[in-house]
């Protein structure tokens, strides 16, 4: 039963240190206790050994898992369980493979290996088909963004490294004043603990003060039309759409506004790809802009494009009849009054609504099944590589469409490409007043000081908003309320540490990971009597 125990409070801690309501002090030893359950077990347990260790990491996991994300039932039972069944599995053959490894090595390979292991699995989460970072560790500091100014060198990863030193740095003095009860292993570990969290937030709070902010500036304003996605969204037309925004934007739009931006798929009716120029939202786009010279808009827009020539079929393309399929596209649109008409299709997508994982292995298994979470329940068709738009101004911004802000690697593909601030469009009604729409907002700040990128926000319900490149919100719009927001953001043509070199620390975990795992594969088989 203490097993069970320290299982249900790493859970808690872990829970309770979570962005939005949470204190991410507690993440530096939410995991000392499932991992002095596992040490017990390791010790002192004679029979089914590995499946107490797994029963005890699933039951902090699940814990996490559902007090966190909990808000995804909202837009679909199935989904929402899944999801929440599925990542703590996952999280608990990580945590199984190290006690695996921690009975064949020493404590410090053991510890290696646990954090390096960890940081393979958040990154497999950020690019296979079944990718879900939301729980990645290094996002649990969105909220106290002050603390991790240096994420601009090192990305979340670098939070994720910080939490699991901590973490190990406790257990170890845990189980060193266990054995010697010795009081002066706890005031060493103290001091060093404080250390260890107390510099980066120095190196932090240092690196804010004396980052200047860039003096180019250009007046943006976002819409928020607060549709409701279940009740309005699929059956309002475009024409109405386009008239609620021209009213919006009259509100706060003047001749020095050079970007509007209205939120995720607003133009949801369903548009032909190759007929775009002829449809509504191309219309009342231009009728946006026609009366201000510099002014572009950029806006959500669902596409589909139908064939029935085989050789364009592509992995992603939907099938309807012989012989017949369609393409189906989230995408983003800018249009401007002197340059041609930009498209972006988005391309992170959200498993099981927008992507079918792994379809060759599993639709001979389960048939062609979505799941009804984002208003749509096709494969969604990407491209390859990071659009960036280009302003009438001149200036460039990457179109960010909604479930793509959580990647930060990602994200820098655009400023690569040249963006100087980015634009994330977004639809999070379908979760309802959760704290799933404040936590999406709240990762948005990690992608401002990754790339030190001022942030435009527009949410079809909320939360818009402004985030300057040290991840302050600086204008918000309440969630549920309709209407626009004006602001000068920051224009900032230059890379980061990170924006050039990525997520570098979790491809060192990878090869610390895999020469640990092999290290005590060898060892283990040499210990073996013959």
């Amino acid at each position: 039963m203490k097993q069970v125990f320290f299982a249900i409070l790493s859970g808690l801690l872990l829970a309770l240190g979570w962005p939005i309501f949470g204190f991410p002090f507690l993440l530096f030893f939410a995991f000392v206790p499932l991992l002095f359950a596992e040490f017990q077990i390791r010790n002192f347990s004679e029979k089914a050994v590995k499946w107490k260790v797994f029963g005890a990491a699933y039951l902090t996991f699940l814990i996490w898992n559902l007090i966190t994300t909990y808000w995804i039932y909202f837009s679909t039972p199935f989904g929402g369980a899944f999801a929440i069944l599925a990542n703590s599995l996952l999280m608990s053959i990580v945590f199984l493979i190290y006690h695996i490894v921690a009975k064949r090595t020493g404590f410090s390979a053991a510890s290696t290996f646990l954090v390096s292991l960890w940081m393979v699995f958040e990154q497999i989460h950020l690019n296979w088909d079944f990718s879900w970072p939301w729980l990645n560790l290094g996002n649990g500091f969105s909220e106290y963004h002050n603390l991790i100014q240096w994420y601009e060198y090192t990305g979340t990863f670098g939070g994720t490294l910080w939490i699991w030193l901590s973490n190990i740095m406790v257990f170890k003095a845990l189980l060193l004043y266990r054995e010697f009860k010795d009081k002066g292993i706890v005031y060493r570990g103290i001091v060093k603990l404080m250390l260890l969290i107390g510099i980066p937030i120095g190196l932090s709070y240092l690196i804010r003060y004396n980052y200047e902010i860039p003096s180019k500036r250009m007046e943006a304003v976002v819409l928020q039309p607060n549709i409701n996605p279940y009740t309005e969204k699929y059956n309002t037309t475009d024409t109405r759409i386009g008239e609620l925004l021209k009213e919006l934007s009259r509100e706060k739009i003047t001749d020095s506004t050079s970007l509007l931006v209205a939120p995720e798929t607003v133009f949801a009716d369903g548009t032909v790809l190759s007929e775009f120029e002829n449809s509504e939202a191309a219309f009342f786009g231009r009728q946006l802009v026609r009366n201000h010279e510099n002014l572009s808009f950029l806006g959500g827009i669902s596409f589909y494009q139908r064939f029935s020539d085989p050789s364009l079929v592509r992995p992603q393309s939907n099938r309807i009849g012989m012989n017949d399929w369609y393409d189906d596209y989230n995408s983003a649109f800018l249009i401007s009054n002197f340059k041609n008409t930009q498209l972006y299709h988005k391309s992170k997508l959200v498993v099981g609504v927008e992507n079918f994982p792994y379809q060759s292995l599993l639709r001979p298994l389960l048939g062609n099944i979505m799941i009804d979470l984002g208003g749509t329940v096709a494969m969604k068709t990407t491209q390859p590589e990071r659009e960036v738009f280009q302003l009438d101004n001149g200036s460039l911004t990457a179109p960010i469409i909604c479930y793509e802000s959580v990647y930060g690697e990602y994200v820098t593909g655009y400023v690569q490409n040249g963006a100087q601030f980015l634009t994330i469009i977004t639809n999070d009604a379908w979760w309802g007043d959760t704290p799933g729409h404040q936590q999406h907002l709240s990762y948005a700040k990690l992608r401002a000081i990754e790339n030190r990128k001022a942030v435009v926000r527009s949410a079809n319900t909320g939360i818009s908003a402004f985030i300057n490149p040290l991840g302050d919100v600086e204008k918000s719009l309440a969630y549920e309320e309709r209407g626009s927001l004006k602001h000068d953001l920051v224009l900032n043509d230059e890379q980061t540490f990170y924006v050039k070199y990525g997520n570098y620390i979790a491809r060192v975990a990878q090869f610390l990971a895999l020469f640990i795992f092999l290290f005590a594969i060898v060892k283990y088989r040499r210990k073996r009597p013959a």
